[in-house]
C-alpha cells in the first residue's frame, strides 16, 4: 500500500477549512503538475476524505501524491460537473478517465450539393440547414464509409464522381454497370423517380433496419410482374436477395421503437488488484445495434468503482464527455454499473437541457435491458482481452529487438529519421515516433534543414538530431522525451556520424541504421561494426520494416509539401511589386493559386496588405490572354 503524502498534515488542516459548498478540486504533486480533478456537492466532505482512512490501491496512490491542491466552488452540482469536465480536458491528469477529444462525430448526409441536382449519400462532419437528412453521428469515419459502401453495393447506387443529370450519356457507363454493381444512370436508363426511390430505400435502412424496405420492395416486386414489367420486377428482386443479406449482418436486438445507448463496464484484476477497465457503448437505433465504441481505462486512472461514500463518481465526467460532441442524446442510457443517485440525476438534467426532450439515465436488473447490458459487459471484455493479448505481443517483439541488439531497456520509445530532398533545394528531415511498438503520429516531427553544404545526408542528418536532442529534459517541451532507440534510414556511415555528434554532445543513446536491398526494401539493422540480420525473427522484422516504410512516406510527403508550396508562391513572385511576403498574404487569403487566379479586381484589392496597383497587377498577369480589363468590360478590336 502506498505510504501517506508527506504533506499530510498540511493537507489535512487545509481540507478541513475548505467550504461544505458544490465545487471543483484540482490536485497537484511535488513539482506543480495536476494529477487529478474531481467535483463534489461538499467539497470539505470529499477533500478531506483523501487524507483519512482507507482507499483502494489506485486512489491511495494518487492521495500519497499529492503535495497540494486548489478549489474552485460553484453555485450548483450541474455548474461544477461541467467545470470539471472541461478541467480534465484541459489538463489531462494522470489519475482521471482519459475523456474523448474536441473531434467532430461523422454523419451520414443525403443530399444535393451545390452543382448537382440528384441527392447524393456522403460523409459530413457537420450537421447544416442546407435542407440535406442527417444520420448519425457514427463513431469513425471508417464506420460511415463502411456503411455507405453497403448502401451503394446493396442498391446499386452510382459511385463515380459524375454530376446528375448534366453528365447523363455523356460518356460511356463504368466497368460497376458492366458488373452490375451500379444501376447505371449515366446511361439515361434510369429516371429520376427510380433513383430517389433508391434513395429513400437506403434511407429507410439508416433509420434503423432492413424489413420496412424489404416489405416495400416485394410489393413493387409484385405490382411490376403483374403489370408484365419483369425488368423492374428482377431489380427489385435482386434488390431484396441483397437487403435480406444486409439483414443478416445487423445485429436486432429489440423491436423497432427501442432507441437507446448502453453503456457496459468489464473490470480485469490479477489478484485483486485491478489494472484494466474497459467500457462498451452500444448506440441501439430502431432496435439494431448501429454503431459501438470501446474505451480502455487502465494504468492509474479512477474510475467508476472508486465513488466514494461521498456519493461522487469519476465516472459522471466521462458520461457528460462522451455526449458533449454528439449532437443526438436518446431519450434512455442504460448501464451495467451503478452511479450515485444523485449523480444520476444530475447528468440526466445536463443531458435533458442538452438534447431537448427527456434523457433517462437507469441500471437495468431485469428483462431484455438487463440483456442489453450484459451483452455490452461480454463485448467489453472481449475488447478489454484482445488488447491485453497485443500489448503483450507488442512488449514479446520488442523485447526481442532488445535482446538482439543487446540493448539495456525495452526500447518503448523508438525514433526513426529519413532524409529526403529535391538536389539541393527543400532538404528535410523526417522523425516518426513508435511508443510500444505502435507509431505514434501526435510525435511525428520535421526538420527543415538550415546548413548550405549541399546534398549531404550526413550534414543533414547530424543537424536535424543535434536539434531533436536539445530538447530532451526541457519542461513543458513537447519533444522533451528521451528515446530508447534511434534508427537512421542509412547505413554504417550514417550510424558512425550520428554517435560521433552525440558523444560530443554527451548523449548515450543506441543508434542503428535500417539498411535496405536493392529492391528498396529494408534487409538488415546495422551498427559501427557490421549488420545485424533480422529477417529470420518475424516481428522484429515486420516491426522495423514497418518503421522504415513509415519514415520514408513520411519524410518525402514533408519534402513534397515544401515543394509544391514554394511553387505557389514563386508563381504569384513573377508579378511586379509582389514579393515573397505578399505572395502568401495572397495564399492564405484565397487558399490556392486557382483561387487567386479566379478571384476579381475587387477581392484583391480588398485583401488586407495589398494595395490596389498590387490587386490590378494579379488581375492583369492572370489574365493576361483575355480581352477584358480589370473592370470587367471586354476590349473591342478595331
Amino acid at each position: 500500500m502506498p505510504q501517506l503524502s508527506p504533506n499530510i498534515g498540511f493537507l489535512r488542516e487545509k481540507a478541513a477549512a475548505l467550504p461544505r459548498l458544490p465545487g471543483v478540486y484540482i490536485m497537484k504533486n511535488a513539482a506543480g503538475k495536476v494529477i487529478y480533478v474531481g467535483k463534489s456537492r461538499s467539497l470539505r466532505d470529499r477533500v478531506s476524505q483523501y487524507f483519512h482512512g482507507d482507499h483502494d490501491v489506485k486512489t491511495a496512490r494518487m492521495a500519497s501524491s499529492v503535495h497540494d491542491f486548489r478549489f474552485v466552488t460553484c453555485d450548483t452540482e450541474m455548474e461544477a460537473l461541467a467545470l470539471e469536465n472541461s478541467l480534465i480536458k484541459q489538463y489531462a491528469p494522470k489519475y482521471n478517465i482519459k475523456l474523448k477529444d474536441a473531434k467532430s462525430y461523422p454523419y451520414i448526409r443525403i443530399g444535393k450539393d451545390s452543382e448537382e441536382e440528384w441527392p447524393r449519400i456522403t460523409m459530413n462532419r457537420k450537421r447544416t440547414t442546407d435542407g440535406s437528412r442527417y444520420f448519425g453521428p457514427y463513431s469513425s469515419t471508417a464506420t460511415v464509409f463502411g456503411v455507405i459502401g453497403q448502401l451503394e453495393r446493396t442498391l446499386r447506387l452510382p459511385t463515380c464522381k459524375r454530376r446528375f443529370p448534366q453528365d447523363i450519356g455523356k460518356e460511356r457507363p463504368c466497368v460497376y454497370y458492366q458488373m452490375g454493381r451500379c444501376m447505371g444512370v449515366c446511361t439515361g436508363e434510369v429516371g429520376l423517380e427510380e433513383y430517389l426511390a433508391a434513395i429513400e430505400q437506403a434511407a429507410g435502412i439508416l433509420r434503423g433496419g432492413t424489413r420496412e424496405v424489404i416489405a416495400d420492395l416485394t410489393r413493387k416486386m409484385n405490382e411490376a410482374s403483374e403489370a408484365l414489367e419483369f425488368e423492374t420486377a428482377a431489380r427489385c428482386r435482386d434488390a431484396i436477395a441483397a437487403m435480406r443479406r444486409l439483414g443478416e449482418r445487423q445485429k436486432a436486438v429489440g423491436s423497432p421503437d427501442v432507441e437507446c445507448d448502453v453503456i457496459g463496464l468489464h473490470l480485469t484484476s490479477v489478484e485483486g488488484v485491478r489494472f484494466r477497465d474497459c467500457a462498451a457503448v452500444f448506440y441501439v437505433r430502431s432496435g439494431y445495434i448501429a454503431d459501438s465504441e470501446h474505451f480502455l481505462f487502465g494504468g492509474d486512472e479512477i474510475t467508476a468503482e472508486e465513488a466514494d461514500g461521498n456519493g461522487d463518481s469519476p465516472f459522471s465526467a466521462f458520461l457528460l464527455s462522451l455526449y458533449q460532441s454528439r449532437e443526438f442524446i436518446p431519450g434512455e442510457i442504460l448501464l451495467s454499473f451503478e452511479i450515485p443517485d444523485h449523480d444520476r440525476e444530475l447528468l440526466s438534467a445536463v443531458l435533458t437541457e442538452r438534447s431537448g426532450h427527456r434523457v433517462e439515465i437507469r441500471t437495468p436488473r431485469r428483462g431484455a435491458s438487463k440483456y442489453l447490458c450484459d451483452m455490452a459487459v461480454t463485448d467489453a471484455a472481449k475488447h478489454s482481452e484482445n488488447r491485453a493479448k497485443q500489448e503483450k505481443d507488442g512488449e514479446r517483439t520488442l523485447a526481442s529487438l532488445a535482446s538482439l541488439l543487446k540493448l539495456e531497456v525495452l526500447p518503448e520509445r523508438i525514433e526513426a529519421y529519413d532524409i529526403s530532398n529535391l538536389g539541393d533545394e527543400h532538404i528535410t528531415c523526417g522523425m516518426v515516433t513508435a511508443v510500444d511498438g505502435k507509431m505514434k503520429k501526435s510525435e511525428y516531427r520535421t526538420f527543415r534543414i538550415r546548413s548550405k553544404d549541399g546534398q549531404d545526408d550526413y550534414a543533414a542528418m547530424t543537424e536535424a538530431l543535434s536539434r531533436r536532442l536539445a530538447h530532451i529534459g526541457q519542461p513543458d517541451d513537447s519533444m522533451s522525451a528521451e528515446p530508447d532507440l534511434i534508427l537512421l534510414d542509412g547505413g554504417r556511415g550514417h550510424v558512425s556520424v550520428i554517435k560521433e555528434m552525440m558523444a560530443r554532445e554527451g548523449y548515450e543513446i543506441p543508434v542503428f541504421g535500417m539498411v535496405k536491398d536493392e529492391h528498396h526494401k529494408t534487409r538488415t539493422l546495422c551498427d559501427e561494426s557490421g549488420e545485424i540480420a533480422i529477417a529470420r525473427q518475424a516481428d522484429v522484422f515486420r516491426l522495423i520494416y514497418g518503421i522504415q516504410e513509415e519514415v520514408h512516406r513520411y519524410s518525402v510527403s514533408r519534402m513534397t509539401n515544401a515543394k509544391r508550396k514554394t511553387l505557389r508562391t514563386s508563381s504569384l513572385e513573377k508579378i511586379k511589386g509582389i514579393g515573397p511576403a505578399k505572395a502568401k498574404i495572397l495564399l492564405k487569403a484565397f487558399g490556392s493559386l486557382a483561387a487567386v487566379r479566379s478571384a476579381d479586381l475587387d477581392a484583391l484589392a480588398a485583401v488586407q496588405g495589398i494595395s490596389k496597383v498590387d490587386a490590378e497587377a494579379v488581375w492583369r498577369h492572370t489574365h493576361e490572354n483575355s480581352d477584358e480589363t480589370p473592370s470587367g468590360e471586354r476590349i473591342e478590336s478595331e
